[in-house]
């Protein structure tokens, strides 16, 4: 139905509202002046009450029908108000679906990542020394691989089980680079560490390394045998450049300074394998890795001495 024929009957509906009033109230006004002459008394004697109550009725009716243009612009603007209502809600709504699909392309955690990784090269903190509850949480959540470079790994003993785990519930690759304990610069690293040291406290490296395969070798025989070929140690002949713990995208680089073990020099914590800092470290990996020789932990002192310097 069109707007102009529902306003044509809205306009007959009223003229009759109108009309049926009018006649109310003059049906009352009638009735008030039949009661002044007497007509009344003649017509319904004894008929007080019926008086009274047309007499309210008329009063009644003359108000409505005084007031009914001011009602039906209440009831307009009722209509107005339900239509802006739903307009707003509407307008709200939009607003809200549009602001959360602008939201939703703001992905907060990768951008800050990303800013770290464009201003500090993917260093995310620096340790005083090397933080073992940081490192096992890493490893525990590890899916892909843990890497040790290192002359020799002081803390292996309390790696170890985060290791086995890895290693057999995880499922992770394992490989661990050392130095080879008759390499030359073995003497030079004894050397380095003991020189702010006192001589009483000095640490043999060639013994400390073979301490560390020792460990490994252990390991190796605790874990399942279809672990085993997880778990690789290759020994380099090079001077080292850096100690690293890798688990995944996870690393902990620090230095071998003079006078101190790795792990109790600054431990710098890089967070990605793509950043400045991860490949570079990365590249350091790969290349010790290829000058290195594999270690048979079954024996690993035949091993070692089957490998020429």
């Amino acid at each position: 139905m069109s707007d102009a024929v529902r306003g044509r009957g809205a306009d007959v509906r009223r003229r009759v509202e109108q009309l049926a009033l009018g006649l109310m109230a003059t049906s009352g006004v009638v009735v008030l002046l039949a009661d002044l002459f007497g007509w009344l008394d003649a017509l319904a004697p004894g008929g007080a009450l019926p008086k009274v109550t047309l007499l309210i009725l008329s009063t009644v009716t003359v108000f409505l029908l005084l007031e009914l243009d001011r009602l039906k612009r209440l009831d307009e603007v009722q209509d107005d108000v339900k239509a802006l209502d739903t307009s707003v809600q509407t307008k709200i709504d939009t607003l809200n679906a549009n602001v959360e699909a602008h939201l939703s392309k703001l992905d907060i955690d990768a951008i800050a990542g990303r800013l770290k990784r464009q201003h500090y090269g993917g260093v995310v903190a620096v340790h005083t020394r090397f933080p073992e509850d940081v490192f096992t949480g890493f490893l525990g959540n590890a899916a892909d691989e843990l890497v040790i470079l290192q002359t020799w790994i002081p803390n292996l003993h309390r790696l170890k089980a985060a290791m086995h785990k890895a290693l057999t519930d995880q499922q992770v690759h394992v490989r661990v680079l050392l130095l080879h304990p008759s390499s030359p610069v073995a003497g030079l690293r004894d050397e380095a560490l003991r020189a702010v040291r006192d001589p009483a406290l000095a640490v043999n490296v060639r013994a400390s390394v073979e301490s560390c395969l020792a460990g490994l070798a252990e390991l190796n025989a605790q874990i399942p045998a279809a672990s085993r070929a997880r778990l690789q140690v290759r020994l380099y002949n090079s001077l080292p450049s850096i100690a690293v713990f890798k688990a995944d995208e996870h690393f902990l680089v620090s230095s071998f300074l003079h006078g101190q073990l790795a792990i109790d020099s600054t431990q710098i914590e890089i967070d990605g394998a793509d950043t400045v800092m991860g490949e570079e470290v990365q590249q350091e990996l790969r290349t010790l890795w290829s000058i290195g020789n594999d270690v048979d932990l079954l024996d690993w002192r035949a091993s070692v001495a089957s490998i020429s310097l």
